[in-house]
């Protein structure tokens, strides 16, 4: 099944920004907006908290084994 459909001018740029960073295609984006429910917006945050993400570990920057421990006790079941 094809579909058009109109982006309206303030987030045609956007979208385009998007495809670019992530290397999708715009119909990509809307389905995946449609399928689960993620907004433009989102999805620009995703990109955002990975691309920042991937910075600091290429400056070596990781949580430490107290880190590591200290979140997996917050969620660990008490026992």
């Amino acid at each position: 099944m094809t579909t058009d459909s109109a982006i309206s001018e303030h987030l045609r740029p956007r979208l385009q920004a998007l495809t670019e960073r992530m290397n999708l295609s715009a119909s990509d984006l809307v389905a995946d907006a449609l399928e689960n429910g993620r907004s433009l917006a989102w999805q620009e945050r995703f990109v955002d908290t990975v691309v920042r993400g991937i910075e600091a570990a290429d400056r070596g920057d990781f949580a430490g084994e107290d880190e590591i421990a200290a979140v997996l006790d917050k969620y660990r079941p008490a026992g």
